[in-house]
C-alpha cells in the first residue's frame, strides 16, 4: 500500500512525475508508438489530407437579390411515371403542414422554417418540362423504382442538368416493399446506390422509402428526408449567376374588359407574378417565355 502522508508520500510522487516525464509525455517509447507501419502511416496521411483538400471550394460570388424575405426553395421531384412523384410531394406537404393534399396540381409552396420556404414541383414525363426544370431547380430529388431499376428518363434529366450548371441533386427508391428476401433487398440497394453515385458524385445522398401506409410513405422515412431538405445549404451555380429568370406562381389577365366583349379574340394583356431568382434583370433585356417566344 502507498503512503498517503508525509514525507515518502512526497518522495514517491515526485518519482512517479519524474518518472512520467513533462507533461504527458510518458518513457515507454513502445507503449505510445504509432500501431501500423511507416507505409500505412504515410497512407492514412495522404487519406487525410485528400479528404480535407476535397472540402474546400473556390469562392463563388451569389448575384441574386439580397432581400429581406428570400424566394422560395425550387424542389423539383423528377422520375418516369409510377414511381411514386405524387405520393412523395402529399407525404412531404403532409409532414410540414399537416394538411391532406388531394392532388398536385402546379407548384406547391409550404413553409418548412423560420426563413425558409420550398415549392415542390413535379416534373411531367415530357422533354420540354424536363429541360426547363432543370434549368430553375434549386434541389432535385430523383425517384427511382427501386424493384424495376433506373429507367431512361432518369439519365436524360441528369444529361440536361450537366448542361444548365447542375443543380443539387438527391436519390430517393421507392418501392422497396416488393422485397422479401433481406438480403437480395441489401443487395439490390448497394447496387443501385453505386450506379447513382457514378452518374453524379461519390457519396451522393440516397433515400429509401418502403411500402404506403395510408396513401403516403411512413412517417420517419418522410421526416429524415424533409430534414434534410430543411437544413441544406446551397451553393451559387455559375449558370444561374448569370441567368435570371422568374417562377410564375400566379398569373392576372388585365385586358379591358370592353375591348373583350367587343372582340373576345383581341390581343390580350397579362400580369405575371414571382419572385426573381438567379441574379437581376436588365433593362429592355429579352425575355423567353417557354412555349410562347421571345419578348422584349
Amino acid at each position: 500500500k502507498m503512503p498517503t502522508k508525509g514525507a515518502k508520500a512526497k518522495k514517491g510522487a515526485a518519482g512517479r512525475a519524474a518518472s512520467r516525464g513533462k507533461g504527458n509525455a510518458r518513457n515507454n517509447p513502445r507503449a505510445f508508438k504509432a500501431a501500423s507501419g511507416p507505409k500505412s502511416m504515410q497512407r492514412q496521411a495522404h487519406r487525410a489530407l485528400e479528404k480535407q483538400e476535397r472540402q474546400y471550394h473556390v469562392n463563388l460570388q451569389d448575384r441574386s437579390i439580397e432581400a429581406a424575405t428570400q424566394p422560395p426553395i425550387v424542389v423539383v421531384v423528377v422520375g418516369p411515371s409510377g414511381v411514386g412523384k405524387s405520393t412523395l410531394i402529399r407525404s412531404l406537404v403532409k409532414n410540414w403542414t399537416k394538411q391532406n393534399l388531394k392532388e398536385a396540381n402546379g407548384p406547391v409552396t409550404v413553409v418548412t422554417g423560420k426563413g425558409r420556404r420550398v415549392t415542390l414541383i413535379e416534373c411531367p414525363n415530357d422533354i420540354n418540362a424536363m429541360c426547363d426544370l432543370a434549368k430553375i431547380a434549386d434541389l432535385v430529388l430523383l425517384v427511382v423504382d427501386g424493384h424495376f431499376g433506373f429507367e431512361m428518363e432518369t439519365f436524360e434529366f441528369l444529361n440536361m442538368c450537366q448542361v444548365h450548371g447542375f443543380p443539387r441533386v438527391m436519390g430517393v427508391l421507392t418501392h422497396l416493399d416488393a422485397f422479401t428476401n433481406v438480403a437480395t433487398l441489401r443487395r439490390v440497394k448497394k447496387t443501385l446506390k453505386h450506379r447513382f453515385w457514378t452518374d453524379i458524385y461519390d457519396g451522393c445522398k440516397l433515400f429509401y422509402l418502403s411500402g404506403l401506409k395510408h396513401g403516403r410513405y411512413p412517417k420517419t422515412e418522410v421526416q429524415n428526408l424533409a430534414r434534410f431538405i430543411s437544413v441544406l445549404k446551397f451553393r451559387p451555380l455559375i449558370w444561374r449567376n448569370s441567368h435570371p429568370f422568374v417562377l410564375a406562381d400566379r398569373m392576372e389577365d388585365v385586358t379591358e374588359p370592353a375591348a373583350v366583349a367587343r372582340d373576345p379574340f383581341v390581343e390580350r394583356s397579362i400580369c405575371v407574378y414571382g419572385w426573381v431568382r438567379g441574379t437581376f434583370f436588365k433593362p429592355s433585356m429579352r425575355v423567353h417565355v417557354p412555349g410562347v417566344g421571345d419578348f422584349s
